[in-house]
C-alpha cells in the first residue's frame, strides 16, 4: 500500500527537498503541497492524504490551528499529523500533540528518520521520542504552571473509569514509551495481547493513535511526572 503524504511548509525550498526525498521511495508518494495552515485543511480534505507533515509555524493559519481542524474532522479520522519543528524542545509541540498530531519530528533529522516517521506515523504508532515523552510531555502536561488556558479535558479522567484494569497497566506503558514488545516481555504477554489491550484503550477513550493515548495518560493524572 502506497502512504500518500500532504508536505505543509511555508518554505518552498524545504518542500521540494522532502518531495524529492519522499517520491523516491516505493511505498510512498506527495500528493499535495501546502503553503499554509488553511490550505494544508484543504488538501488533506481533497488528497486522501494518509499523514500529513505539518510545519508548526506558518504565517496565517500556522499549523497547530490546521492539525486541530484536521483532527476534529470525523472525515480525516485516517489522517495522522507528524508536526515539524526547528526546536524539538517546543511549547507548541505538545499543544500540537493535545490537539491529536502523531508526533513531532525535527527540521533537521536524517533522511531515514523523516522517511521512518511517515511509516510510523501512517501506521498509527506514536511518534514521540523518550526525551519528548519524558521531558516535554511531563513539563507542558502536567506541570502545575501550564493550568491556566492549557486545554485540560477534564472528562479524560472520567473515560479511564471504563479501563479494564490490564488495560490500564498497558496504557501506563504506552505513556512511558514502551513498544508492544517491551511491554510484552514486561508484562510476560503475548505482543498481540498488548496490541488488543491498546486497541481498546484506544477505542474507549476516543484516541486517534498511541500519541494521543500518551496525552490522556498524562493529562488525566494516571502518570506522573518524575521529578528532575
Amino acid at each position: 500500500m502506497t502512504i500518500r503524504v500532504l508536505l505543509a511548509d511555508d518554505q518552498a525550498l524545504l518542500r521540494s527537498a522532502f518531495r524529492v526525498l519522499v517520491d523516491s521511495e516505493p511505498d510512498m508518494e506527495v500528493v499535495g503541497e501546502a503553503s499554509d495552515g488553511a490550505e494544508a485543511v484543504r488538501l488533506a480534505r481533497g488528497t486522501g492524504a494518509d499523514v500529513v507533515l505539518m510545519d508548526i509555524r506558518m504565517p496565517g493559519t500556522d499549523g497547530l490551528a490546521a492539525t486541530r481542524l484536521i483532527t476534529a474532522d470525523p472525515a480525516l479520522a485516517h489522517v495522522h499529523v507528524v508536526m515539524l519543528t526547528t526546536f524539538e524542545v517546543d511549547e507548541y509541540v505538545v499543544q500540537s500533540l493535545r490537539a491529536g498530531a502523531s508526533g513531532f519530528l525535527g527540521k533537521g533529522a536524517e533522511p531515514d528518520e523523516l522517511l521512518n516517521a511517515i511509516r510510523v506515523a501512517a501506521g498509527g504508532e506514536a511518534l514521540l521520542s523518550p526525551a519528548a515523552t519524558k521531558k516535554l510531555i511531563a513539563r507542558f502536561l502536567a506541570h502545575e504552571g501550564c493550568a491556566e488556558d492549557d486545554g485540560r479535558d477534564t472528562a479524560r479522567s472520567e473515560r479511564l473509569k471504563s479501563l479494564t484494569g490490564r488495560e490500564r497497566e498497558v496504557l501506563v506503558q504506552v505513556a512511558g514509551g514502551l513498544s508492544n514488545d517491551e511491554i510484552a516481555e514486561r508484562l510476560e504477554v503475548s505482543p498481540l495481547t498488548v496490541k488488543t489491550h491498546v486497541n481498546r484503550a484506544m477505542a474507549k477513550l476516543g484516541a486517534r493513535d498511541r500519541a494521543q493515548l500518551v496525552v490522556t495518560a498524562y493529562e488525566s493524572g494516571l502518570v506522573r511526572p518524575r521529578a528532575e
